[in-house]
């Protein structure tokens, strides 16, 4: 829904950024501003600082900031619209009512139907738990060394023996069959309505706002299929949510623990390790991959020692690397999972494993070698030419030579020749390498312009940020250099909207950040534009020069991008001349 400038701006307003990041981050004032570790990262020291006067954000750790929307946004993993509903509530601000299409009314009215009808099931099963009837899903999960806080965390139920036990509650409450079939927890046939689930113990499902949106279930006994998950319905994508990921996006770890069923999740919660999380009775796939690159870059997959777990690795592996994720393979042996690993050995046994994990590719080789037996010349002579095949994975040469010498050491291979094997079987016809020498030039090129642009791109960002910091600045350059000298398109409109604010005297980051708040990228990009680091005055020579060398950047890149861009001679004999009076300009600043 679209709300106006001023309904945003309000709510922005009315909900002050300390008190809000006060009630997730324990905050220190030292001078003006406020500091504490960054909730989005893993930290030791506190690089994490809070503004008052700008009413923003920032890490100089990770690079996280914003204005109190966005943290919002960040840390609940909300959409803007429901960050700005909260933040509306908290501070009792009416929104707008939204308006909709028929049809866009009627899917969000079944979406929130289905939300509660789910969360009424979760209720029910858990209370089924502490009956009489429950008293076998109880003593499983109490066999299983569950606590009564875990129980109660995770929302662990019992469906009872009754096969339309749910069915006849759900319907009490007024719901219709179409929904409740819609809803997967209830079947519907010409011989009569039945649950989905029935002496099962049930581990709800939720999002990542801890939203019940389906359920898994383990039969007590002997009955077919041993696990059951609710069929994907309008809220429940299996292949778009991770077990235990509303708890584990919040932990704040470095890495995230990949297994493969609740509870394995449930027992590393637990024990201590409130990063892990599985996928829902399916393997692990691309959409996952990109769910988890949101909340981490490293990876560690805990899945089962077993052939299966093995092959669940192998698979997952290609995919975590293709989505950028850092992957290494936990070592469970001589235990089957998780579960049973950290009763056997406990918690401190277990983190060590976590912190010898195996490097994912030398996983996979360990593997390979398995396939042959290398005692025998031809076998050995095979595994080294599909070890050498899988090394060209690696297209960066320097990446690709130091996992040719991990092989070499770790598999005992003479490494130079493994190293002519793998450039052997990656080498190209010369025509295509004279191509591939030229694009390599060409990214050396592109190093060196990237390592110019940064530069100007932080002369920029600088200029902004000592302008807003010390707005009496403004009087000294606003004849030298304007907002038309930032030739960045999103430094452009940010300078644009900092210049108006200077000229009528009253800057607002905080709100200039709302109007790139529909676009992560930009909205962080724009938080580093009014966060660059600063000296702390101007009190001395050294930073009046350093004022003066960045505003001559600034207007010097401006003056060489229009000369590049002129569009007849006269323009550019204009540019020149102005070129030719920038230091004499500048030197007006001291």
């Amino acid at each position: 829904m679209y709300y106006p400038e001023e309904t945003i701006e309000e709510v922005r307003e009315r909900n002050d950024i300390v008190d809000v990041i006060s009630g997730y981050v324990k905050l220190q004032k030292k001078g003006s501003n406020y500091f504490g570790l960054c909730p989005f990262h893993n930290e030791k020291s506190p690089s994490f600082s809070v503004s008052p006067q700008k009413q923003m954000y920032y890490c100089f750790g990770c690079g996280a900031g914003g204005n109190v929307i966005t943290f919002v946004m960040e840390y609940e993993n909300y959409s803007f619209q429901e960050a700005l509903k909260m933040l509306a509530e908290r501070a009792g601000v009416k929104l707008p009512e939204a308006e909709y299409s028929k049809e866009e009314k009627d899917k969000a009215s079944k979406r929130s139907m289905l939300l509660e009808v789910n969360k009424l099931a979760a209720n029910y099963f858990y209370y089924q738990l502490r009956q009489p009837q429950g008293k076998i899903g109880y003593e499983y999960f109490r066999r299983r060394g569950l606590a009564e806080e875990t129980i109660r965390r995770f929302g662990l139920g019992y469906a009872n023996k009754t096969s339309d036990d749910l069915y006849r509650y759900l319907k009490s409450k007024g719901y219709r069959d179409e929904l409740l079939k819609e809803s997967g927890l209830v079947a519907l046939e010409e011989r009569g309505s039945h649950d989905k689930f029935w002496n099962r113990v049930m581990f709800p499902i939720m999002d990542v706002n801890s939203r019940v949106i389906g359920f898994g279930g383990r039969v007590m006994g002997d009955g077919e299929p041993k696990y059951l998950n609710s069929p994907e319905t309008l809220i429940f994508d299996k292949g778009r949510n991770l077990y235990g990921l509303n708890y584990a996006r919040t932990s704040r770890e470095k890495s995230l623990l990949v297994c493969e069923g609740y509870m394995d999740v449930i027992a590393m919660h637990q024990a201590g390790f409130t990063n892990a999380v599985a996928s829902l009775g399916t393997a692990l796939t691309l959409r996952h991959a990109a769910l988890l690159k949101r909340y981490t870059e490293q990876v560690v997959l805990t899945y089962d020692s077993d052939g299966a777990g093995v092959k669940a690795a192998l698979r997952a592996i290609p995919i975590l690397r293709e989505a950028g994720i850092s992957a290494r393979v936990l070592d469970l042996k001589p235990y089957k999972d998780p579960d049973e690993f950290i009763k056997n050995k406990g918690k401190e046994e277990f983190e060590k494993r976590i912190d010898g994990a195996r490097n994912s590719f030398l996983f996979e080789i360990d593997v390979l070698r398995r396939d042959y037996q290398t005692e025998d010349p031809e076998q050995k002579t095979r595994f080294i030419h599909a070890a050498a095949g899988k090394l060209l994975v690696f297209e960066e040469a320097m990446e690709r030579d130091n996992y040719i010498q991990a092989v070499a050491r770790e598999q005992m291979l003479p490494y130079e020749d493994l190293r002519r094997l793998v450039n052997r079987l990656g080498n190209m016809p010369k025509a295509a390498q004279a191509v591939r020498e030229r694009q390599e030039a060409d990214r050396r090129e592109r190093g060196k312009k990237k390592e110019k642009d940064d530069g100007n791109r932080r002369a920029q960002r600088l200029l902004l940020t000592w302008l807003i910091e010390q707005p009496g600045l403004f009087a000294k350059v606003k004849d030298m250099v304007g907002e038309e000298d930032f030739v960045e398109p999103i430094y452009r409109r940010a300078a644009e909207m900092v210049f108006d604010g200077l000229r009528k005297g009253e800057v607002n980051p905080a709100e200039i950040l709302n109007h790139f708040i529909n676009d992560e990228e930009e909205y962080k990009e724009v938080a580093a534009l009014f966060h660059a680091r600063l000296e702390e005055s101007l009190g001395n020579e050294e930073q009046k020069k350093a004022f003066s060398d960045i505003v001559y950047r600034v207007k010097k890149n401006s003056l060489d991008y229009a000369s590049r861009n002129a569009a007849d001679i006269g323009e550019l004999q204009r540019i020149i001349q102005e070129q030719a009076a920038l230091k004499k300009l500048l030197a007006t600043i001291d």
